[in-house]
């Protein structure tokens, strides 16, 4: 694990939090290889839809999508898409029956570009006559688009080490046997050599994923090939459900499945005992989402600028050569620090997690819990029998309803962990939660704060709810109760408008894609009648008959609502004096201060905390909203350059 030099530097009041840097993390090297076969120009959809959708047209339009969402997530990864059983060729090792569909500037396997997707986007009407598709596999042929497909695949995947990338195939077909019009020993001989291609590129620490689309009354049956050419044993081919390919939803939902894995974020040991120790890997299940930072731009190259920083002696003017020293006053004398003592004396231990013993789970309360847990499962990479050891404590924690206490000893932030078994959940989907531990972390004794007192006096009289105002509350809970309800179900409004612009901005989409919000009130649902009456009787029972809105406040002013109140009338007079459109398209809302900055936020009632570039970027944010067009100068540079920085 690489250390983070900004650890050396960082105060205690700062937020820690390592697993926010998936420094474990591999980029990924992924080619989509689709089968452009006239079977997959055939309807996809049962008549009774009345639709016209293929299931070439389903996979490129999953493509595109996870295209765009991996620009977001993850960028630095780079992708291929390879065409095989077309009437063109074009691959590096001029195959028969393999195009490799790129764009002039761009490697065939590299970051995907603006341009890229822009292309692909449009290959549904170019396919047929740049392109074209032809059966690669026929009789009395010995020519073989699949095997020629996996060996381009292959020769794409050969930049990188396998250490610190992670190369994958998808392949998307709807023929489950690539080799039916053959008949006898050229069909053996064409299924082998296949075969051995296809393990001569997962021996090179290529993974080959497969997904299939079924035929409109014939499901695709993974034993006829693919079964063998995946290394699929009984159990998990039990268990293998090929997708339904009938709806755009279902394939998109079944990518982003592939698509999305966890990466592991960090390796750590978990010592047991004097002589017994085993390798934990650790996942990062939920963290927040931000939206990007700015790139700044050199404004006559459009090149990025790199920020550098020196440092000047106050009494000299000349540039220190020497890293800087910090001190720490101590009797009226300042005792220097280099960076790397600093470093050493912050670090309290080593990163291992040390167990100290078990506890009921009942004595793990909800307010233990002081930042989001992480997920760790046994690795048997480096300490063979980790898995074994792991699964005997997991099973017997499950067993005796148990957690493990144990001493996390990070180098910047050492604490108490719970380690709490969670049982393996699965439905007839699939799994649906895995087997392991939640790695929890617990507070310090000073991190407990006590309780506030509400009521200041000698002896205060407490305000009691009547047994009709409980009653009338608790029919209004049960009527509003959200069923089956998960955080899953909601996307954060404010990334996906954020990122709707820049894609309309990138992508020179005339209409900015329409974003739902939804975590909007229900208002149909709020306006049933049983719900309105809930509401009603509850309002009768807590304020009476008499009760009007306007009468909850007593009409006297804080303190704190006039201060807000100033600070509104002075932002809307000093907004007054600034040309924000004009500031926006030079892009020198950078030349501005954070007050400057703050008037234009209060005014459009949007947040004023965070640095400078925060704020630039949410009043760029907000003006691309209302005036997408005004933007269009400020971001005016590659998009091949902008895309990979978002």
């Amino acid at each position: 694990m690489d250390i983070d030099p900004d650890d050396v530097f960082r105060d205690d009041d700062d937020p820690e939090d390592e697993f926010y840097q998936e420094k474990y993390a591999t980029k990924e090297e992924l080619v989509y290889l689709v089968d452009a076969s006239p079977k997959m120009f055939s309807t996809a959809c049962s008549p009774e839809d009345q639709k016209d959708v293929t299931h070439f047209q389903i996979v490129v339009r999953c493509i595109a999508q996870s295209l765009k969402t991996q620009i977001i997530n993850r960028s630095y990864d780079e992708v291929s898409i390879c065409f095989f059983n077309t009437r063109e060729k074009k691959n590096i090792q001029d195959l028969n029956g393999v195009y490799v569909f790129n764009v002039p500037e761009r490697e065939d396997l590299d970051r995907p570009t603006a341009r890229f997707i822009k292309e692909f986007d449009r290959i549904e009407e170019s396919f047929s006559k740049e392109i074209g598709s032809k059966y690669g596999i026929l009789s009395g042929s010995r020519d073989n688009s699949l095997y020629n497909a996996l060996w381009v695949a292959q020769g794409l995947l050969r930049k990188g080490s396998a250490k610190t990338v992670d190369k994958r195939v998808l392949l998307f077909t709807n023929e489950d046997d690539p080799f039916g019009s053959i008949k006898g020993v050229t069909k053996m001989d064409m299924m082998r050599t296949t075969l051995q291609r296809a393990k001569d590129a997962q021996d090179l620490h290529i993974s080959i994923e497969v997904l299939p689309l079924s035929r409109p009354g014939d499901e695709f049956n993974m034993t006829t090939f693919y079964a063998e050419l995946l290394e699929m044993e009984e159990i998990e081919l039990a268990q293998f459900k090929a997708s339904a390919g009938e709806r755009f939803e279902d394939m998109k939902d079944q990518l982003r499945k592939r698509m999305f894995r966890k990466r592991r974020v960090r390796r750590i040991n978990f010592i047991i005992a004097s002589d017994v120790c085993i390798e934990l890997n650790t996942y990062a299940l939920v963290r927040p989402t931000n939206p990007g930072t700015i790139t700044w731009l050199d404004s006559v190259t459009n090149l990025p600028l790199q920020t550098e920083r020196s440092f000047i002696c106050s009494d000299t003017g000349t540039l220190l050569q020497e890293p800087p020293k910090l001190f720490q006053s101590y009797k009226n004398e300042n005792i220097m620090f280099s960076a790397s003592e600093l470093s050493e004396i912050k670090r309290v231990s080593t990163g291992h997690l040390r167990l100290l013993g078990f506890k009921p789970l009942s004595c793990l309360k909800d307010y233990h819990n002081l930042r989001p847990s992480t997920f760790v499962f046994p690795s048997d990479e480096e300490v063979i029998g980790s898995t074994c050891i792991f699964i005997a404590i997991y099973r017997s924690m499950l067993k005796l309803k148990r957690f493990a206490v144990a001493f996390y000893g990070n180098p910047s932030h050492p604490q108490l962990v719970a380690l709490v078994a969670q049982e393996e959940i699965r439905s007839g989907s699939g799994q649906v939660e895995p087997p392991g531990m939640h790695m929890i972390y617990l507070p310090y004794s000073d991190d407990i704060r006590p309780i506030e007192e509400l009521h200041t006096e000698a002896n205060p009289i407490a305000a009691r709810a009547t047994d009709d105002q409980i009653k009338s509350a608790s029919s209004l809970v049960k009527r509003v109760d959200l069923k089956q309800f998960s955080v899953c179900q909601f996307a954060n409004p404010a990334l996906q408008r954020h990122y709707a612009v820049l894609q309309a901005l990138a992508l020179d989409e005339d209409d900015m894609p329409d974003v739902r919000d939804e975590t909007l009130p229900d208002e149909e649902g709020m306006a049933r009648p049983g719900i309105v009456k809930a509401i009603e009787e509850f309002k009768l029972s807590v304020f009476g008959q008499n009760y009007e809105e306007n009468d909850v406040t007593t009409g006297k002013t804080s303190e704190a609502s006039k201060k807000r109140k100033a600070i509104a009338e002075n932002a809307t007079k000093e907004y007054a004096n600034y040309n924000w459109t004009d500031l926006a398209d030079n892009g020198k809302l950078k030349e501005l201060t954070v007050t400057e900055l703050k008037y234009y936020l209060n005014v459009s009632n949007l947040p004023v905390t965070g640095k400078k570039e925060a704020l630039i970027s949410r009043i760029l944010t907000h003006m691309g909203i209302n005036e997408l067009c005004k933007l269009s100068s400020y971001f005016f540079f590659e998009l091949d350059s902008f895309l990979g920085r978002i």
